[in-house]
């Protein structure tokens, strides 16, 4: 990473370019100055140059492309995977100003011509697009008459078949420095370990491209994971009751899961809708619109809500069922705290999750060589949630970070990890799976090893490992079991619904009879830190604070907000952030000056909101 990120910043950059960026961050987008590498990438667009970006979820991709797309000559044409993604950014643009419009399969003929005209007419500056829409022969016929400024390609993860979301439509798209030579493209993406990148770039035809890696590190995040303990309904019920009044995302593996979960939790007085692809479209717009205006909600969904959503007040994201590898975990877990204000990821697991991913993997239809890759990646992932490592620390080094410390925060940085040495105990549990010859599942393994199986056969009763684990309750052996499973020392065959425990890599099983290998068994209390909402120990920074002779201010410009935001039926967010709001109540400005140079407030904003938000202000006067 630090060559990479050498190689951008050795790259020349022109100041009067730069100076004109942050004119246009300031006039158009309200912000004083850019974040992170967003300079960098812009200076390289706006110099005619093709660039692989790589920032963190709620790091500003997406300015990297939008500002440049107003300064250059010609349309800005965004390739973008998901329909709420291309929505979500074309309402923020035209709040500030911008522009900007979508050509998707929801949009009307009527619409669809409007924009074609705006296109043609030179009256647009950002067009969003799908990777399937755009290389349609008559699409990309229509776009080659056009100037264009330049051509970005959203979540450009999808296009490597090592990444976490593989999107056999986006290997298309390397076609395009053909069809568009001399236009500047732009791919992005929040997450990328080296591979993926070297993928994205020889797919893409980027290969002599500068390539700009941000930090992973996401400062807000306080993550925790724990084993399941018996279903997963009850514990998100807890886990979402601890945290009333916030916005939150429960991820749960199945449409029908998604469902209870939203019913359960509404049981429990939680204002919670479910959110999947077997829906009616327009109830699933529906239902997200209603997510994205309301202040507290939760929605519970599939992995396919939430990418590109830049709803910023998300308060949680809790793994119902873990995530399918680190760079999913980390973009899902990351759809939390977008406003950079604390959030929390929390995330329940179990060795039948891996087993699934596993089977999962194995039955994918891609070559030997990237299933691989894909299980070595869902054992990586598990590695994180079971290991005695700082969680944010591990996801950094994953993505090639160096001299990576500890967050200081996460469950495994405030409480010591407990270990005991297990191995005379793991003996015992690979023995008796071993005589047991595989036919029976982790329940019946440990009732083997405490001697109380239901009626056991004279066969069973006469193998030496027959009750010979009275040293551990069924609730350690249990956990020890799961361990070993995590370990590869153990597999599961899914069995149809009735997984069957077998041994596992049978070199590590050898290596731990031979007391080559140790086996330390974690201890898990029961409740873990996640359960409690309390935020005692944690060293992160506090919440956004209000001065509470600010709040009565703070909350009149939150109810104006969410009136306009319904009557426009926009996120309230893309009109004003809380952030804004609260420097807002804090300045007081007493006129249109004042308000300008808060954050947040653009020229468009000024233009349409001005007098509104300096009313509210005024109501509070004296």
């Amino acid at each position: 990473m630090r060559a990479a990120l050498a190689e951008a910043e050795a790259r020349p950059t022109d100041a009067a370019p730069l100076r004109a960026a942050r004119d246009v961050l300031r006039r158009v987008f309200g912000h004083d100055d850019f974040r992170g590498l967003q300079a960098e990438v812009i200076a390289e667009v706006v110099g005619g140059r093709n660039a692989l970006a790589v920032l963190p979820t709620g790091g500003g991709k997406s300015l990297c492309y939008q500002i440049p797309s107003l300064m250059r000559p010609g349309l800005g044409l965004v390739v973008s995977p998901l329909i709420a993604l291309m929505t979500d950014q074309v309402a923020a643009l035209v709040q500030s100003g911008v522009a900007a419009a979508r050509l998707d399969s929801n949009i009307e003929p009527e619409a669809r011509a409007e924009t074609w005209r705006r296109i043609e007419a030179g009256e647009l500056d950002v067009l969003y697009v799908s990777p399937e829409g755009l290389m349609q022969p008559w699409m990309l016929d229509r776009l080659g008459r056009i100037p264009l400024a330049l051509i970005a390609i959203d979540e450009a993860h999808c296009v490597s078949q090592w990444g976490h979301d593989f999107r056999p439509e986006y290997r298309m798209l390397g076609r395009l420095a053909d069809l568009f030579p001399g236009v500047p493209r732009l791919a992005v993406t929040a997450t990328a370990d080296a591979r993926t990148r070297e993928d994205i770039r020889a797919e893409l035809r980027l290969t002599e491209s500068a390539e700009f890696v941000a930090s992973f590190a996401r400062p807000e995040l306080i993550l925790s994971a724990e084993r399941k303990r018996g279903g997963a309904e009850k514990r998100v019920i807890d886990l979402v009751a601890a945290r009333p009044g916030r916005s939150g995302v429960v991820y749960a593996g199945s449409r029908d899961k998604t469902e209870k979960l939203a019913e359960a939790l509404r049981g429990a007085g939680v204002p919670a809708v479910a959110y999947h692809a077997g829906l009616d479209k327009r109830l699933r717009e529906t239902r997200l619109e209603a997510f994205l205006e309301a202040d507290h909600a939760v929605m519970v969904a599939t992995i396919a809500f939430g990418m590109g959503v830049d709803k910023p007040d998300v308060r949680f994201v809790i793994h119902a069922d873990p995530p399918s590898s680190i760079e999913a975990y980390w973009q899902e877990i990351g759809r939390a705290g977008r406003d950079g204000e604390p959030a929390e990821g929390i995330t329940l697991y179990g060795a039948a999750d891996m087993a699934w991913a596993l089977k999962r993997v194995a039955e994918r239809d891609m070559d030997e060589a990237a299933k691989q890759v894909q299980a070595r990646k869902v054992r990586q992932l598990y590695a994180l949630l079971d290991g005695a490592g700082c969680r944010a620390a591990t996801v950094r080094r994953y993505f090639g970070e160096e001299g990576v410390e500890p967050c200081g925060q996460c469950d495994l940085c405030l409480g010591t990890v407990e270990t005991a040495d297990a191995t005379q105990a793991a003996q015992k549990a690979l023995s008796a799976v071993h005589r047991l010859g595989g036919r029976f599942g982790r329940g019946r393994v440990v009732d083997h090893l405490l001697g109380k199986t239901k009626d056991p056969s004279d066969w069973e009763q006469g193998l030496s490992t027959w009750g010979i684990g009275q040293e551990l309750s069924a609730s350690q052996w249990k956990d020890l079991t799961e361990q070993l499973l995590f370990e590869g020392l153990l597999r599961e065959d899914p069995n149809d619904g009735r997984p069957l425990v077998g041994l596992g890599d049978p070199e590590a099983v050898r290596a731990v009879f031979r007391g080559e290998r140790t086996v330390a068994m974690r201890r898990h209390p029961e409740g873990e830190k996640a359960a409690r909402g309390g935020k005692s120990g944690r060293k992160g920074r506090e919440a956004m604070a209000v001065a509470a002779s600010d709040q009565p201010l703070f909350e009149a410009l939150r109810a104006w907000r969410a009136a306009e935001a319904k009557a426009q039926h926009v996120p309230p967010y893309v009109i004003f952030h809380d952030r804004t709001l609260a420097e807002i109540a804090a300045a007081r400005p007493g006129g249109r000056a004042a308000l300008a140079r808060l954050n947040g407030v653009g020229e468009a904003k000024l233009a349409h909101y001005g007098e509104a938000v300096l009313e509210v202000v005024g109501s509070f006067a004296g």
